[in-house]
């Protein structure tokens, strides 16, 4: 499966398990770091809609400032948090995996597993 593709957080334990996971199954991804290359509002938006759930569901709260910068409060609209996702792309929860069965955040890393 030489199209799957994981928006990886080096940094990230979970993230980096999950890669080791797909390795492990002969699954050489795509990496993209996307605290190096950040993001677009259309990547994200497709990555929301692929994943099936909100933006909120892919906002990463613990370790950032989204809750001061009042992006967990109710009702905050998608393109409101993936405006803020694209300016500052800590926000985005990781690690992000896109396979030809679909897409997913793979917290934990074993939710990988649906995936290929």
């Amino acid at each position: 499966m030489s199209d799957v593709v994981i928006y990886h957080n080096p940094a990230c334990g979970t993230s980096r398990n999950t890669l080791a996971l797909l390795r492990d199954r002969g699954i050489e991804p795509r990496v993209v770091e996307y605290l190096k290359v950040g993001w677009t509002a259309d990547l994200l938006a497709d990555l929301v809609a692929r994943t099936g759930g909100a933006a909120h569901d892919l906002l990463r709260k613990q370790g950032t400032d989204a809750e001061a910068l009042g992006l967990t409060e109710p009702g905050i609209s998608d393109a409101t948090l993936i405006a803020a996702m694209v300016k500052s792309p800590i926000l985005v929860n990781r690690p992000i995996v896109v396979s030809q069965k679909g897409a997913a955040l793979c917290r934990p890393a074993e939710r990988v597993l649906d995936l290929i």
